[in-house]
């Protein structure tokens, strides 16, 4: 796997999240990504049609797992962020994030959590864990 921040000026790479609200998954996999990469890396999140608030639901599964995702904010997608990022990642809007040459794209099928219960929120909560973790390791280097 090469290095995806190769040609870049960032110290550190920078992963953006996007899914339509920006109130679920995309919250979701940001809130993992800051906290299983100590700062390691820069973690951005937007929505397509962002929502007023993040899913509550979403809030509280993150939680059961120690994250704090309440104060986070819904934001709008915009080229600048895509154009800042070196992954990004996309959660069932593909179509809205606009591509550029030398960014590592990756689409994650994922079920939706707006209007889940808890029971079904924890499943997709434990897969973008997984995803996240398997993530960190292409694009962290190792460290000894």
């Amino acid at each position: 796997m090469s290095d995806i921040s190769a040609g870049t000026s960032a110290a550190k790479p920078t992963v953006l999240f996007v899914c339509v609200h920006n109130a679920g998954r995309s919250q979701m996999a940001a809130g993992y990504l800051a906290a299983l990469s100590g700062g390691r890396v820069e973690v951005l999140s937007a929505g397509s049609e962002p929502k007023d608030q993040i899913n509550p639901v979403a809030i509280a599964a993150m939680a059961e797992d120690g994250i704090d995702i309440a104060h986070n904010v819904p934001k709008i997608l915009t080229t600048e962020a895509v154009k800042d990022s070196d992954v990004v990642i996309t959660m069932g809007c593909g179509d809205a994030c606009p591509i550029f040459p030398g960014k590592r794209y990756e689409d994650w099928e994922l079920a939706d959590p707006a209007g889940q219960g808890i029971e079904s929120v924890r499943p997709i909560r434990d897969d973008i864990k997984a995803r996240i973790e398997k993530l960190l390791t292409e694009i962290l280097p190792v460290t000894v």
